[in-house]
């Protein structure tokens, strides 16, 4: 598990191994999250890169009659 500190100004430095993992950008923006009594950084994606991202999915849902 990784730790950081929050600064004197509430900053908090993203470790390395985390910005390479999710492939972090300078000036890219993070969704802030609050779930209790924790935080959650979300990255936001450009639509345009989430293109084809579901290929492959499974379709084969069985559907309410009403929404075929």
């Amino acid at each position: 598990m990784t730790t950081v500190t929050v600064s004197p100004k509430f900053q908090v430095v993203i470790p390395k191994d985390i910005r390479n993992q999710l492939e972090l950008k300078p000036g890219q923006k993070l969704q802030i999250l609050n779930y209790g009594d924790r935080i959650e950084f979300v990255p936001i994606k450009d639509i345009k890169k989430l293109k084809g991202f579901l290929r492959g999915i499974d379709t084969s849902v069985e559907r309410e009659k009403d929404r075929i």
